[in-house]
Order: structure tokens, then C-alpha cells, then sequence
């Protein structure tokens, strides 16, 4: 097999889209925030907006494994753009038409991104949760930049320098991709446990997670700074939790992130501090998941990336209709949940250390 060149082991690809990323939901949650701004629009908005950027995923990254010239970025930023120009000048029929080809764009960029630093990452799993840790940044940004006199076609300007990033990482993908199998080294499943079953859990695991991320008790989350330092504090535990699963292994760092985040949510409902300790635990789990679907699917990094974000948005429907009122409940269901993805994890993960030796 061809030895990997230094190119492919750093972390160029995953810092490029870390940008592409927030730059993504920058614009994104700028407009959706502008947009929740009318009444009946407050639950609809969101609701459609993660149904229509999370499902095609799946679908968008069968066609960017099939066809891997299609730069799939460059489409997304320019769909995103026509939708932040029509918030603006309404020459689209409809509001929702500008969400639709917004949350289009966005699905594009994020399979893309996906997709580039999954080959590029020589199996490591901190540069896919790098690149997603992005995503965080850009959402508390679009959020406070809606709330301000920013017009919109200086966000619209402002996603645009995202297509260079985009273009440059294409230069560590073609690298990577001299290899007939760039994501052979993603060996983390069970071999004892059929590959249907470990995308199956996975994906459960992913539905159960975004459920608990909403029900987390947040009662000292009052002012714009503590809401700036939630998310922050979430893209920290999404990209320290690759890193993490680097040095120590994926089933460690996912037994360890999910036990030691309990204490910490449960007390931290109204201690800022505590709380947070317990988010970035929480958030370090995002990019074992996909490491796992992906060991499985290493021909299709963009289906794997797809079947997370489906169910992603699987957990986080019922959100939008039925919530646990207290924090006696909140806790209860934490704690039923974070046992059920702790089984599953242990039954699909694969003993670490106990990777393919010979690659």
C-alpha cells in the first residue's frame, strides 16, 4: 500500500474547514434569527431549517462520494448567498424559498467539509471534530450579529471568503485521495457486531444525544455573555473531544466524557462554571459517532457523515413539541439516556488498542 505523505497527517484540511464551517452558520443563524423576528415564524423557522439541512445530508453525500470532482462548498456558499441576497431584496417568491436554498447551501458545505477532512485525516479522529467545533463558533456569531445594524449583504460578502479555504483544502483532498482507501485507518468498530447494527446504534446514540442537548439544565443562562461563553464552550468540547479520542482511544474518551459529564449538569443548573465543565464533557462525544459509522462506511465518508445528521435532527424534533418542565426531570432523563448511549457505544466500539496492526 502507498505510505500516506506528510501532507495528508497534518491538520491543514481541518483548520480550513473550521472556517468554511462558522462561516456557514454565521450566515445561516443571521438569517434564521432575523427571520424568527416575525411571530409566526418562531417555531416553523427553526423547525423546517433543521429538517432541511440535516436529512439531505445523507443524499447529498451519496452524490459527493459518487462524483468527488463537484466541489460541493463552492456550490453551497453560492446557494447560501442567493438565499442572504433574497432576505435582503425579496426577488424570490415566498420567504420560505430563501430557507429552502439557505439550508440547501448549508447541507452542500457541511457534506463537503465532511467529506475532505474524513480523507485527509490518516484515521485520526481530530480532524472531523476541528472542522465541526466550527460550526459553534458561527452559530453564537450569526445569532449576535442578527441583533445589530449589519446589513445583509455584508454577511453575504463575508460568506464569500469562504469559497479560497474551500479551494485550498481541495489541494490536501487530491492528496489524500492518491490512495485507493483514504479512510482505511478508521478501524474503530466492533468486527464481533455486524456493520448494520454499528450504524444502526450509532445513529441511535447520535438521536439520543441531541435529544439530552436540549433538555441540559441552563437556569443561569440569563445574559448574551453567558449564551456567547454555551457555545463556546461547546465548539471547545466538540474539538477537544477528537483530540482526546487521539491520545487516550474512542471507547475511553467516550465512557470517560459521558460518566464525568453527568455531576457537572446535574449541579451546574444555576453555577455557571460547573455547568460548563459539564457541557464540554457532554460535547466531546460528537465526533466518535461518526468515526464509528465511518469504520463501516469507509467508501462513502458523505453517506456516514449523512446518517449523523439525520439523526441529529431526529433527536432534535421533539423538541419543538413536548419539553420536560423541571430539573428533577431534566436529570432523571439525562441520566436514563447517557446509560443507554454508554451501552451502545460499549457494544459497537472496539477495544482500544485493538485496531488493524498492519496499517
Amino acid at each position: 500500500m502507498q505510505n500516506r505523505t506528510p501532507l495528508t497527517r497534518n491538520l491543514g484540511a481541518a483548520w480550513l474547514y473550521f472556517y468554511v464551517h462558522y462561516v456557514t452558520e454565521v450566515i445561516c443563524f443571521f438569517a434564521l434569527t432575523k427571520l424568527t423576528g416575525d411571530s409566526p415564524w418562531l417555531w416553523i423557522a427553526p423547525f423546517a431549517y433543521d429538517a432541511l439541512a440535516f436529512v439531505p445530508q445523507g443524499i447529498i453525500g451519496r452524490i459527493s462520494d459518487r462524483f468527488p470532482k463537484i466541489q460541493m462548498t463552492t456550490v453551497g456558499v453560492l446557494l447560501m448567498c442567493l438565499a442572504g441576497l433574497d432576505f435582503w431584496l425579496g426577488f424570490l417568491p415566498g420567504r420560505f424559498t430563501a430557507l429552502v436554498i439557505l439550508c440547501l447551501g448549508n447541507a452542500c458545505t457541511h457534506i463537503n467539509g465532511a467529506e475532505v477532512t474524513l480523507r485527509c485525516s490518516d484515521g485520526k479522529l481530530s480532524h472531523p471534530a476541528i472542522f465541526v467545533a466550527g460550526g459553534s463558533f458561527g452559530v453564537i456569531t450569526g445569532k449576535l450579529l442578527a441583533k445589530t445594524f449589519v446589513p445583509y449583504w455584508a454577511v453575504v460578502l463575508f460568506t464569500l471568503t469562504a469559497i479560497p479555504f474551500a479551494l485550498l483544502a481541495e489541494y490536501y483532498r487530491k492528496d489524500a485521495d492518491k490512495l485507493d482507501n483514504p479512510c482505511e485507518k478508521y478501524d474503530y468498530n466492533n468486527p464481533k457486531v455486524s456493520p448494520g447494527i454499528v450504524v444502526l446504534v450509532a445513529t441511535l446514540v447520535v438521536i439520543v444525544r441531541g435529544y439530552m442537548g436540549y433538555g441540559i439544565p441552563t437556569s443561569w443562562n440569563k445574559t448574551t455573555l453567558q449564551t456567547v461563553f454555551l457555545f463556546v464552550t461547546m465548539g471547545i468540547g466538540k474539538g477537544l473531544g477528537g483530540v482526546i479520542a487521539d491520545l487516550i482511544g474512542v471507547k475511553k474518551t467516550a465512557i470517560l466524557s459521558m460518566i464525568c459529564a453527568l455531576p457537572f449538569l446535574f449541579f451546574g443548573d444555576n453555577h455557571m462554571f460547573v455547568s460548563l465543565i459539564g457541557v464540554m464533557f457532554f460535547s466531546m462525544t460528537m465526533s466518535i459517532t461518526l468515526a464509528l459509522i465511518v469504520s463501516v462506511l469507509q467508501k462513502a465518508p458523505g453517506v456516514a457523515f449523512g446518517f449523523t445528521t439525520i439523526g441529529l435532527f431526529l433527536g432534535t424534533a421533539p423538541i419543538f413539541f413536548f419539553k420536560f418542565t423541571t430539573t428533577l426531570a431534566n436529570c432523571i432523563v439525562i441520566a436514563a439516556l447517557t446509560a443507554l448511549c454508554l451501552a451502545g457505544v460499549c457494544l459497537i466500539a472496539r477495544k482500544d488498542g485493538k485496531r488493524n496492526e498492519q496499517l
